[in-house]
């Protein structure tokens, strides 16, 4: 099925920090936004989600859902179902689309470490990494 143009924005929900990432109109690349933090709470992490949404205009939100190798959801999946569950409620009507991330820390931390980078330093980085590499998977899957 077509998508219609515009931006979707994607976030690696995790209990620490949240990685986000953005497309372009056309849906067709996947970029780095932010990484929000969750330690002023969860109140204001949302808030900054909300005004991302906003910002880029977002016409749907992918959230990474995490699962273990079987597939099935664990205790951290509930977590992040719960969270944009809340999230969904501040940016309705804006769907929120839950797709599988299996994974996606890892090899986002892999390919920084390969890339040179420390990965204890790049934590943010690797957050916004896997948000890219849930949302890159969710457009060519589209394509497919």
């Amino acid at each position: 099925m077509l998508q219609p143009r515009g931006r979707r924005l994607a976030v690696d929900v995790g209990s620490v920090r949240i990685g986000v990432a953005v497309c372009d109109p056309d849906g067709i690349l996947a970029t780095p936004v932010e990484t929000v933090s969750r330690a002023g709470g969860d109140d204001d992490a949302l808030a900054r989600l909300a005004e991302l949404v906003a910002e880029h205009e977002a016409l749907a939100v992918i959230v990474g859902l995490p699962r273990d190798l079987r597939g099935d959801e664990s205790f951290a999946a509930r977590a992040v179902r719960d969270f944009a569950e809340r999230f969904g409620q501040m940016i309705a009507p804006i769907p929120m689309i839950f797709v599988d991330e299996r994974m996606t820390t890892v090899t986002a931390a892999r390919a920084l470490r390969e890339a040179g980078r420390d990965s204890r330093s790049s934590r943010g980085v690797i957050d916004q990494a896997a948000a890219v590499a849930i949302l890159q998977g969710w457009l060519d899957s589209g394509r497919r």
